[in-house]
């Protein structure tokens, strides 16, 4: 039996990819994602990192929610390193970030992905 794959979410660099206001309620904005991505039937494990005014959104069914005390990024490639033993994919267009998370197997892909236009 092989692993369930986790997909880790970089919740800022997804709400930021597109400008409806998102600045203006930060953590909103995340809890919007957080519910889009909860409506969703992924395959995978769902892993959202949020960080700064959106650190206090919670975990729902479907969507383990990961606060970063310090640096998202940080805790991305924390959580890559983690789930090295099984397939894992990090949602971010963040170009460092997504060499940091390949350095421990990772896939990367575009916000796109989870998120319309």
């Amino acid at each position: 039996m092989t692993a369930r794959p986790v997909l880790i979410v970089d919740a800022a660099n997804v709400v930021g990819s597109v400008p409806d206001g998102w600045w203006r309620d930060r953590k909103g904005a995340a809890e919007r994602l957080r519910d889009r991505l909860a409506e969703r039937h992924f395959d995978e494990e769902v892993v959202l990192v949020v960080e700064g005014a959106a650190r206090d959104v919670e975990s729902v069914p479907g969507v383990r929610v990961e606060s970063a005390s310090g640096s998202g990024d940080d805790l991305i490639v924390e959580l890559a390193a983690a789930h090295a033993d099984r397939p894992c994919t990090v949602v971010t267009a963040d170009r460092e970030l997504r060499e940091r998370v390949r350095a421990y197997g990772a896939e990367c892909v575009g916000p796109r992905t989870v998120r319309p236009v």
